[in-house]
């Protein structure tokens, strides 16, 4: 459980400055975008590329960016 926790927080570190909103995201806020993220890419892309803690990393990270900008969109500030 703890090494998904730091694979999911990986992942959305990866994602967030993907998306240039990492600074903005709290650890938990990763933690829970890597998680969110990697069912999301997984079941969009599959299974492919290397995998830790059962997540796909390539599909995982590219869900994460999925998942945060679609939060970004629906719940961003006006800039």
């Amino acid at each position: 459980m703890i090494w998904s926790m730091l694979i999911g927080i990986l992942i959305g570190a990866i994602a967030g400055s993907i998306t240039n909103r990492g600074e903005s995201m709290g650890c938990f806020t990763k933690m829970f975008a890597g998680w969110v993220g990697s069912s999301v890419g997984q079941a969009l892309f599959g299974y492919w590329g290397p995998s830790l803690a059962g997540m796909a990393l390539l599909p995982s990270i590219l869900g994460a960016v999925i998942v945060i900008a679609v939060v970004d969109f629906f719940f961003g500030g006006r800039r």
